[in-house]
């Protein structure tokens, strides 16, 4: 054997030794406590992947909680997780999950392909159940979902957050305790395991030691519901939470002047529009295109993102984000409200008219007022009606609102999952549509040639801004507080997704 120096044994020696601390460093046991202030109620259905559709706000609970198949990550929106890989079959009718092995439940039950199956079946969202004709567990490594037709977007739908289809729950235990059961003491296979939930207080939850993708570093997690800004704020400054979503913009400046405290913008998922619910009433003004022309150009974009998140929110003309897959780009109608008054004058309301009630996604009320003022200005007189927010989406969902809406649009995909709640006339959303628009809708979700996809549906984004469907105002990007102990808050780690994740990438400065 041939001899080596004795330098070179001990440069070896002194690496190896290296090489142990680092990974010991990097298995370091999960510590300390880390609360974030939130400005919206936690519901328990949010701890049901299987009640999950449509709506943004329900994945702070299931990045946490939960784990999926597929997911959006840092540097890659269609991200292996539960599934180690997937095929699709050459037909297009056909995609093959191999799941990663010997996982487990936070309770220690396996996850399996049967854990797959059974989570899509009770998932809510009918077009994912429109779409899939069967789903076969080939092994229990493997499941099988084969559709009726090919589909493009199923990956978008499945792999994406539009729906908690794709995020697992225990089979095993769902059945022992049930529905309700579940939203009491939920099982997972995320980074955290659920402690307690005091309604309408706060969420508990720690460090589950055993995720497969890495340990957490934060020992514990409390998400607080704080609805008011101004007390968001005051926690995080008296150290009472370590992280405050949404500050409004007065908080925000008293955030970003106090030198405890760090000012971080992030978003740019969601797009705020202008919803016109009666246009498709002939009896109504707001069937006139004219006039819904007029409500955009009464808008003053640019100050309303100024006033609302310190200028951060891009003002929009489409409400697809142009980053996403298939966008058209549109810029945003300009502020001019001599020629919105013209309009309403060729239309036959020289003196305005009174447009009714007037409806904001909850908890943008400073948005809703600023833009009730805007539109008075003009002459478009609204009253403006305040509801909760699980009232307000659920009157909206049932198509019992009337009059005017500021709504939100957060779904991931691409610009046809953006679409899919309100342009066509099946949309959960929608309280109408165009029959050309619905044909050329159902067209593209067929075709499988990428260009000829591309071109319709740009065809139906620029109908929808001729016609003035709806009236896009900006893609949101809002200011959040975070205090001193925070060395890492995962904000926008995922680009674009709001909020802290993957948590368990979050980190306290060490003590």
């Amino acid at each position: 054997m041939r001899r080596r120096p004795l330098g070179v044994l001990l440069l070896a020696s002194l690496l190896l030794c290296l090489g142990f601390a680092g990974a010991g460093a990097a298995q370091a046991k999960p510590d300390g406590e880390m609360r974030w202030a939130l400005y919206i109620t936690i519901s328990p259905n949010w701890f049901d992947p299987g009640e999950v559709v449509g709506q943004l706000t329900p994945f702070w609970v299931l990045y946490a909680l939960h784990d999926a198949l597929v997911k959006p990550m840092p540097g890659n929106l269609a991200t292996p997780s539960l599934a180690e890989s997937w095929t699709l079959s050459p037909d297009g009718r056909s995609y093959e999950f191999k799941l990663r092995e010997n996982l487990k439940f936070h309770n220690g039950d396996p996850f399996t392909a049967d854990d797959v199956k059974f989570s899509f079946a009770r998932a809510k969202g009918k077009l994912l159940h429109d779409k899939v004709k069967e789903i076969t567990v080939v092994s229990p490594t493997r499941v099988r979902f084969t559709l009726h037709e090919p589909w493009p977007d199923f990956m978008s739908y499945y792999g994406g957050l539009v729906s908690g289809a794709g995020w697992i729950v225990p089979k095993k235990y769902f059945e022992q305790v049930g529905p309700d059961g579940f939203k009491k003491a939920p099982v997972g296979l995320g980074p955290y395991r659920f402690v307690s939930h005091t309604p309408g207080v706060e969420l508990v939850m720690e460090a589950f030691e055993g995720y497969w993708r890495k340990m957490p570093s934060v020992k514990r997690v409390v998400f607080k519901m704080v609805p008011e800004s101004t007390t968001r704020v005051a926690m995080l400054k008296r150290g009472e939470v370590d992280l405050a979503y949404l500050l409004e913009a007065p908080q925000a400046i008293e955030a970003k002047r106090d030198p405890n405290l760090r000012l971080a913008f992030s978003g740019g998922i969601a797009v705020f529009f202008l919803d016109f619910l009666d246009m498709w009433d002939p009896k109504s003004p707001w069937a006139d295109q004219r006039v819904r022309l007029a409500a955009s150009l009464a808008l003053d974009r640019r100050s309303l993102s100024e006033a609302e998140t310190l200028g951060a929110s891009k003002p929009a003309g489409n409400f697809v984000p142009r980053t996403f897959e298939f966008a058209l780009p549109l810029d945003p109608q300009p502020y001019d409200p001599a020629r919105a008054k013209k309009l309403l004058a060729e239309a036959g309301y020289p003196n305005g008219f009174d447009a009714g009630e007037f409806h904001q996604l909850p908890p943008y009320f400073g948005l809703g007022e600023a833009i009730v003022g805007y539109l008075g200005a003009v002459g478009i007189r609204t009253t403006m009606r305040p509801m909760e927010r699980a009232a307000y989406l659920s009157a909206l969902q049932a198509k019992k609102l009337k009059g005017l809406c500021v709504c939100s649009s957060a779904l991931y995909g691409n610009a046809a999952s953006r679409m899919s709640e309100v342009i066509p006339s099946e949309g959960s959303f929608a309280y109408g549509g165009w029959p050309d628009v619905d044909a050329l809708y159902k067209q593209q979700a067929r075709e499988t040639d990428r260009r000829k996809r591309e071109a319709l549906l740009h065809q139906i984004q620029q109908i929808v801004y001729d016609r003035v469907r709806i009236a896009p105002i900006f893609q949101y990007i809002w200011p959040s507080g975070i205090g001193p102990r925070v060395e890492e808050p995962a904000l926008m780690l995922i680009d674009p997704y709001p909020w802290s994740a993957p948590l368990e990438e979050v980190r306290l400065k060490k003590r």
